[in-house]
């Protein structure tokens, strides 16, 4: 009944497309930054060394924890939710996107090799497809992550998005409307999901 309410308003709608655009912009960039570095981490014998240690330092810390330096640097503005987001999701893409490229059977590299591929085709022909369904499925983890993340984001300083909401109902108790907003971020998480897999099936169906 408080969801029925709150979309009648049209509150749960605006609420639902900040979030939305606050959650495609950073995933979309921590995607953008992370797939190219997973990749190299995991194709290059240089690359691994010389990223692994700072990126595996950096996921330990809470992106959290970064809320007031980005307020500082960036302002109370959307800028610092979506850097928020970015750092969150990031750094465990960069490595789950190397793990999943170097699950390439070693075969494929040396036949392809062999067949007198440079290791420029070897990557984007062997390489990349074997490991996108692998690459499909980080993203699938890290996207439930983005959701904590903006919720978290727009719990301080923010006048619209499904976090906002959320704080709102807590200072006047209403818990009916935390629990609407809830179902609907797992509904939404839910659809993210499906719709990955359903990305994964038709992309990688030899890795079913």
């Amino acid at each position: 009944a408080a969801g029925g309410e709150m979309a009648a308003k049209g509150e749960l709608l605006t609420a639902l497309a900040a979030s939305l655009g606050r959650i495609g912009l950073g995933f979309a960039l921590a995607l953008l930054i992370s797939i190219p570095l997973g990749f190299a981490m995991g194709t290059l014998g240089w690359a691994q060394p010389l990223l692994e240690p700072a990126i595996g330092i950096l996921r330990y810390l809470p992106a959290s924890a970064f809320i007031p330096l980005l307020i500082i640097w960036l302002g109370i503005g959307e800028a610092s939710k979506v850097a928020l987001l970015v750092l969150g999701v990031v750094y465990f893409n960069t490595l789950m996107t190397a793990d999943a490229v170097r699950q390439v059977p070693r075969r494929l590299l040396e036949a392809s090799a062999t067949l007198g591929a440079s290791r420029t085709r070897v990557a984007w022909r062997v390489v990349f497809p074997y490991a996108l369904p692998g690459i499909i499925d980080a993203a699938r983890v890290n996207a439930a992550a983005a959701w904590n993340f903006v919720v978290v984001a727009e719990l301080v300083a923010a006048t619209s998005g499904l976090g906002y909401r959320i704080i709102r109902a807590q200072r006047f108790l209403q818990t009916d409307r935390i629990f609407a907003i809830l179902v609907v971020i797992g509904l939404i998480g839910l659809t993210i999901d499906v719709t990955l897999r359903l990305l994964r099936s038709r992309v990688g169906r030899w890795a079913q």
